[in-house]
């Protein structure tokens, strides 16, 4: 008699989904091992480094600071002002590049490692429930409910501060740590605008950590989409050796005993031996876990590890290919584009622009004079107070309606300029003319411009 009963399909729901549509948490234990404190130092350093780096200064601006009222970013003591759309856009394209080849090569390393969700969720979020409900991992069952209602009421409030804290270092990073002190010191009735927008993102934090949690990476988050074409067979992920591992089970020849620890441990509830799923973040918890249980029975450690679809079949690695090269080619010289623009950036750059919609006017029955409008940027640290010079032609006048050319630092400016010049150097309809920027004797740039006459 032929046997017509099939397997169950391969995930055929989400895993964050039960036979019946409900949603099923994920109680992952507490790591231990290596790789775990390996996280836990990285995880401390950066939660630091984002509490810590509002406070840096370098030349009396803020280390990083991406003040988008005021339209200026602060990257590592360096302003980038609104103007400067040239170098966000190369910066934009450095970041995408970056990701894409970073994750050709390795994989989801920065989702287990750098990504601010994890971060949070394994580092903060989940210590707290730790402390508050057990790892997981030797976890009893508690009958008194008025205990029960009191760790709970413990751990949200707790979720809570935490998030509220979080939010002002949040903050901190587009306003200033000092104005969020003052907001935090001063009457809520002189900043609801600030406290409402404190409260709003501290519920939505708080949302994220005590219910989404994982479902940001699992059902939110386009980066484990990606994956699909990014990686490839030598690509480096956290992968299952099935060639050392197989069969499965405690009396066979495979070493892997299936006794299912790497899935209690898994922060999105996947089974890694099933190979690599979008649900992966990279985090090692399952090779800390997999190394634990291989001691215990006496054998080889890293059963599961950081390596490749290759490596795991031909026993070698092999980072880079004609992909990688070319992501890594167009990195170098999106690099070389940001460094050259940096290095050749001005002091002050200035646009003379005649103003829209006028003509020549005659000052006298001897002279014409044009109008222009004119902006500068200072892209330095230090205040600029300049002035304007007509080189050629060097029988005109100019003068600059605001009287004085005051920029503070990494400021704009911007005045009515207007140019004189004798009807007898006006040969044509667009006369040539340069003016020269001067920072006291010094010469800042030249600026190129037409000045406007009658036909001839």
């Amino acid at each position: 008699m032929i046997d017509t009963q099939t397997e169950e399909p391969f995930r055929e729901r989400p895993l964050i989904l039960d036979a019946d549509g409900n949603r099923k948490w994920i109680n992952a234990c507490q790591p231990k091992g290596k790789w775990y404190n390996r996280r836990t130092v990285v995880g401390w350093l950066l939660l630091s480094f984002l509490i810590v780096a509002p406070f840096l200064q370098v030349d009396g601006h803020p280390f990083m600071q991406f003040d988008i009222l005021g339209r200026k970013f602060y990257l590592f003591g360096a302003v980038i002002g609104s103007h400067d759309t040239f170098l966000l856009a190369l910066i934009m394209a450095i970041t995408v590049v970056s990701v894409v080849l970073f994750t050709a090569v390795f994989g989801r390393l920065f989702c287990g490692w750098l990504c601010p969700q994890t971060i949070f969720l394994e580092m903060v979020y989940r210590r707290i429930e730790y402390l508050f409900d057990g790892n997981h991992r030797t976890k009893t069952a508690v009958d008194d409910k008025a205990l029960n209602s009191m760790r709970t009421f413990g751990k949200h409030l707790a979720f809570i501060l935490v998030s509220v804290f979080f939010t002002n270092v949040f903050l901190s990073w587009f306003i200033g740590p000092y104005e969020v002190i003052k907001i935090a010191s001063e009457p809520i009735s002189s900043h609801v605008t600030g406290f409402t927008f404190m409260i709003v993102i501290s519920l939505f934090y708080y949302g994220i950590y005590s219910y989404l949690r994982e479902q940001v990476c699992t059902l939110f988050c386009p980066y484990g989409r990606m994956q699909g074409v990014l990686l490839d067979s030598k690509s480096i992920t956290v992968i299952y050796d099935y060639k050392r591992g197989e069969p499965r089970g405690a009396k066979t020849s495979g070493d892997c005993i299936d006794c299912g620890s790497c899935i209690k441990v898994c922060p999105t509830g996947i089974d890694i031996k099933n190979g690599i799923q979008l649900e992966c973040i990279n985090c090692t918890a399952c090779i800390d876990e997999c190394n634990s249980v291989m001691r215990k029975i006496k054998k080889p450690e890293n059963l599961i590890r950081y390596d490749s679809a290759f490596g795991i079949e031909n026993g070698k690695r092999s980072l880079f290919n004609a992909r990688t090269l070319a992501y890594s080619s167009v990195l170098v010289l999106l690099f070389a584009v940001l460094g050259f623009t940096l290095a050749s950036q001005k002091e002050v750059s200035s646009i003379l622009l005649r103003v829209t919609g006028t003509m020549y006017q005659e000052v006298s029955a001897k002279e014409l004079s044009n109008m222009y409008e004119l902006k500068m940027v200072n892209n330095t640290s230090q205040t600029k107070q300049l002035t304007l010079e007509l080189l050629t032609p060097d029988k005109g006048r100019i003068f600059v309606m605001s009287r004085s050319i005051t920029i503070k630092p990494n400021a704009e400016f911007s005045s009515i300029v207007q140019v004189i010049l004798p009807k007898s150097t006006v040969q044509s309809t667009h006369t040539p003319i340069t003016v020269q920027v001067k920072d006291g004797s010094k010469l800042i740039e030249e600026i190129n411009a037409n000045f406007i006459g009658p036909q001839k």
